[in-house]
């Protein structure tokens, strides 16, 4: 029996700055997993991502990756892999991690 489609976003990273990125319902970029368009079929999966490989100018790697959903937006990634790469780089503090640092101090 074939599994279930469980719902996708596609990820990338932004060519210029490396951080990790969403494309949206606009099909751009966000930083934010909260802005992603998510998909609930396989075919509306393929042609975001078809969309996405067509902007190589703008970010590398576009792939799917699987999300819980809340309400029909993207609420965390299921994989630990993207769950990982949503906090940023974990060599030191900048970028997401330094945001998210500074609003705990606070």
């Amino acid at each position: 029996m074939p599994r279930p489609f469980v719902a996708k976003i596609v990820t990338a990273n932004d060519l210029l700055k490396g951080d990790v990125i969403y494309m949206t319902d606009e099909n751009s970029w966000s930083r934010n997993l909260a802005d992603a368009r998510v998909c609930f079929s396989r075919q509306e999966a393929d042609e975001l991502l078809e969309t996405a490989l067509s902007q190589q100018h703008l970010v590398v790697g576009p792939y799917l990756a699987e999300v819980k959903t809340r309400n029909g937006r993207a609420e965390e990634p299921l994989h630990f892999r993207e769950k990982f790469r949503s906090l940023g780089p974990s060599n030191y503090f900048h970028g997401k991690q330094e945001q998210n640092r500074q609003q705990g101090a606070a």
